[in-house]
């Protein structure tokens, strides 16, 4: 048995704007678009963590290695290069 609630939600007047421009070009329903919305966030979710930044590339720097809070070293090292 399918059973369905009603609920007041408070939206952005420009995504409810977007909301009902998208519904009527999909001839559906604005609740239906927001169903679906729902159950991919939810479906997401549960597939991994929210977000998941790629690992950083390690580089090697050649071997030089200079205190960058020493700004003297730092400045001599760039002159070097």
């Amino acid at each position: 048995m399918v059973s369905h609630m009603k609920t007041t939600l408070n939206i952005d007047a420009t995504v409810m704007a977007r909301l009902r421009r998208e519904a009527a070009r999909q001839q559906r329903t604005m609740s239906e678009l927001v169903e679906a919305g729902l159950r991919l966030l939810f479906q997401s979710k549960r597939s991994g963590p929210e977000l998941q930044l790629p690992e950083l590339p390690k580089l090697r720097s050649g071997g030089h290695s200079v205190d960058v809070a020493d700004r003297d070293a730092l400045f001599q090292t760039m002159d070097e290069r």
